[in-house]
């Protein structure tokens, strides 16, 4: 989760601004979390909680109703609605938020589970459910000890995206979308190419459409494989309010005990 946060938040000054080139500054003034931020801790609080994961998305964007650059349309006429219902959307939203599912639980088909109720309470078509399962299948995979090639051959079998594209060719043709099957495979083919957590995100941005959420997705894969650096951690951290730190302590609780369980 830490990794998709860090990677919004870098990301969130270039959605309507996009950039072409890997060459450019972590964090600037113009930074802040956005809507991916808010979503994504609350599919976390809602694990940490055991509440309904549709419960705790109203409750946090409702509690955040103007983050920098907006909802989307149909999800903001969803959670200021008074009769929420899922709308059949198979944008990004579903996917963008999932990554803490892919770090909590501990079996693959838990994980895929999971990450279809997450999806449903809004994004509810075929396309949206599978945008979210990739990504918190892929990261469980990646957490728990697959190569980059296992997780490519996984994911290109079981959800049919094609990641045989490289980031450069995404550079040169990319354009916005927000869809999750443009999206998803545009995150997870930046962080396959990327040597390290920093490089997997100036993949993300420097091939241009909706920056902060590719750089979220791509960020919770890199965040998986790699880790995270102290420094980027750290700086990222100030960016965020107290209410979003404290869900941020619960998920380093929860990742150091599974390491735990794991080791024993």
């Amino acid at each position: 989760m830490i990794g998709a946060i860090i990677g919004d938040i870098v990301g969130s000054r270039f959605e309507f601004n996009n950039i072409k080139t890997k060459d450019f500054e972590l964090f600037t003034k113009d930074c802040s979390f956005t809507d991916d931020t808010i979503c994504t801790v609350a599919i976390a609080d809602a694990i940490y909680r055991k509440i309904d994961y549709k419960d705790a998305l109203l409750e946090w964007c409702r509690k955040y109703p103007n983050p920098k650059g907006s909802y989307g349309v149909s999800f903001e006429r969803w959670w200021r609605s008074d009769n929420p219902q899922p709308y059949n959307s198979y944008g990004n939203g579903s996917a963008m938020r999932v990554s803490q599912i892919g770090f909590y639980y501990n079996s693959l088909k838990k994980v895929l589970e999971e990450a279809e109720k997450s999806a449903k309470v809004t994004h509810n078509h075929t396309k949206g459910i599978k945008g979210a399962q990739a990504v918190a299948a892929s990261i469980f995979l990646l957490r728990t000890g697959y190569t980059k090639d296992d997780v490519k051959k996984w994911v290109e079998s079981v959800f049919g995206y094609g990641l045989s594209h490289t980031v450069s060719s995404l550079r040169e043709h990319n354009k916005f979308d927000e869809t999750c099957q443009v999206t998803v495979p545009q995150a997870t083919i930046c962080f396959l190419e990327s040597n390290d957590f920093e490089d997997a995100i100036r993949n993300a941005i420097s091939i241009g459409g909706d920056s902060d959420t590719i750089a979220c997705i791509t960020g919770g894969l890199a965040e998986a494989f790699y880790g995270v650096p102290d420094n980027i951690f750290d700086k990222a951290y100030t960016y965020l309010d107290k209410d979003i730190k404290r869900i941020i302590k619960k998920a380093i609780r929860t990742k150091f005990l599974n390491r735990v369980i794991e080791a024993h």
